[in-house]
């Protein structure tokens, strides 16, 4: 990714950031104040609407909404080296004149300053004329103060805004901190965390496996941010820096790691506040914690559920699955091996789903996540995960699936009326014939589609290639002396009909019957055997 990177040692609210933030919470589509993204400083249309304050706009009106981060009262003729910017200017005017003017307010404006105030009714009685037409030239908010308001005033009313909003951002953070603990212990914490900072920061985060894979995403991301922070991980899996924060034109993103379990990346149009990086800090901790934690059980629970997956398959025929209660007394309860599965299952707080069901195979880079975020039983086979899903309840874990696996395929099976070994055979083999179907393309495939596609959809493509080729080989062999394949292939298209297949070809049906005859002759074939027939017209479709 492009842009300037600075590393931190991991205490990033330590840092200092002066982003100036002119639209309020509300115009970014936050009215609750929950984006922590920016830094938060009180406007000068704050600070003048203070009616105890008596202050009076002369010019600049329009850029009321400039951020004041503090008052500084000088009477000097220059007193940019001594300020940063964004702050409010107090003066009487004691060492300026009218011909000061144009320059003394193009200085404040070059610095940055957020306004001016100007003190009348001792060194000026009124604020001279010339100081309002320049500060309206150069658009600098110029703020009359009378007399009675003394500059302390002014500053200790800025200063009380300050920290007022100051608190009502750590309470936020408190509250945002508080929000990401909750998400962290939903069941799908992993990606419960992610979608909330993303919505807390209002800009997208990314979770990513230890080789950088996309485990779970949230917000405005796409395929190409992904893959620019892949150089990024590269220098954090040297443990120095510990984070990165990378800017370009448009956006800030930080990127940490996540012990030895993956990385997350935040990133937002404006600058991270140190208060917003306490927040990603926060998060960072919570994913940290559940992957660190989660890890072992995680591992020990996928384990049982594919012994129970196991059990299931080997139930008999004659006696169907229920759940068994963790109470029930091991004298009374029953011993087939669905019935075990269902007391293993309880033991760790998962049933097997009641009713008919339809199973699910699916491939995705995060089979724990997808795990986490299912509702129902899932076990892992091989390099894919087998989901039983109620009939009722269908659609909406396939929306689950979708929504939660990043690059991810599933195929459905037809739905079975109970849990018996022979229909879950029978589904669980669709479901993986289905899901080999599937592709970038159309990643969920139900097995009911594949008939629309013929019996070829069902058979591995090199396999049939490699039959076809076998079967075929002495009429390609023959070669061109007559066109022996495509004859066949008409005349078994038409069923056997020689009168249609040879109008069809264009040659008379003596002409047509030789060279079936002689096709019979090199495949060695009867092909009036129906088994014949439809392993050539498979082998001429390939």
């Amino acid at each position: 990714m492009r842009g300037h990177a600075h590393a931190f040692d991991g205490t990033a609210t330590a840092a200092t950031c002066r982003c100036v933030v002119p639209a309020s919470c509300e115009e970014n589509g936050c009215p609750e104040c929950t984006n922590l993204g920016v830094n938060v400083a009180p406007t000068l249309r704050r600070v003048t609407a203070i009616r105890a304050l008596d202050l009076r706009v002369l010019a600049g009106r329009e850029a009321l909404d400039q951020p004041v981060r503090w008052v500084a009262v000088s009477e000097l003729d220059d007193p940019t080296p001594f300020l940063e910017g964004h702050e409010l200017v107090l003066t009487t005017g004691m060492t300026l004149t009218s011909d000061d003017a144009e320059p003394y307010v193009s200085r404040l404006v070059a610095r940055g300053v957020a306004g001016l105030g100007f003190g009348v009714g001792l060194t000026h009685a009124a604020v001279p004329s010339t100081f309002v037409a320049a500060a309206r030239a150069a658009g600098l908010p110029l703020i009359e103060v009378p007399k009675d308001t003394p500059f302390i005033a002014v500053g200790k009313a800025v200063s009380e805004l300050l920290a007022a909003e100051q608190y009502e951002e750590i309470s936020r953070a408190f509250a945002a901190q508080g929000r990401l603990t909750r998400a962290a212990l939903q069941p799908a914490g992993l990606s419960a965390v992610i979608d909330l900072l993303a919505r807390e920061i209002g800009g997208w985060a990314i979770l990513f496996d230890e080789s950088g894979e996309v485990r779970h995403a949230a917000g405005p991301w796409d395929e190409a941010r992904a893959r620019a922070l892949a150089p990024e991980f590269a220098r954090l899996r040297g443990g120095t820096p510990s984070i990165l924060a990378l800017a370009t034109p448009s956006e800030h993103v930080i990127v940490q790691p996540l012990g030895r379990h993956g990385f997350f990346a935040v990133g937002a149009e404006r600058t991270f506040s140190p208060i917003g990086h306490t927040i990603v800090n926060a998060a960072g901790s919570l994913l940290t914690l559940a992957l660190e934690q989660g890890r072992g059980p995680r591992a020990a629970h996928s384990h049982i559920r594919a012994a129970a997956l196991t059990l299931l398959l080997h139930t008999p025929p004659s006696t169907p699955p229920q759940s068994t209660p963790a109470s029930t007394p091991p004298e009374t309860a029953p011993s087939t091996p669905a019935s075990v599965a269902a007391a293993v299952l309880a033991d760790i707080a998962e049933e097997l789903p009641a009713g008919p069901i339809a199973v699910l195979a699916c491939a995705t880079p995060d089979p724990d996540a997808l795990a986490d975020a299912l509702p129902t039983f899932s076990a892992p086979r091989g390099d894919h995960t087998i989901v039983l899903a109620p009939e009722t309840a269908l659609d909406h874990i396939i929306e689950i699936i979708e929504r939660t696996t990043a690059h991810g395929r599933v195929g459905v099976s037809p739905v079975i009326p109970a849990l018996t070994a022979p229909d879950l055979t029978t589904a669980l083999d669709q479901a993986e014939r289905a899901l080999a179907a599937a592709g970038d393309e159309t990643p969920v495939v139900r097995f009911g589609d594949l008939a629309g596609q013929g019996l070829l959809s069902l058979i591995d493509p090199e396999a049939a290639r490699t039959f076809a080729a076998a079967l075929l080989e002495p009429l390609t062999r023959y070669g061109s002396r007559t066109d022996l394949v495509e004859s066949l292939r008409v005349y078994l298209a038409c069923n056997g009909h020689w009168d249609a297949a040879a109008q069809r070809l264009g040659v008379h049906r003596h002409t047509l019957r030789y060279r079936i005859r002689r096709a019979a002759d090199l495949l060695a074939r009867d092909l009036d055997d129906p088994s014949t027939r439809a392993e050539l017209w498979l082998a001429l479709s390939i």
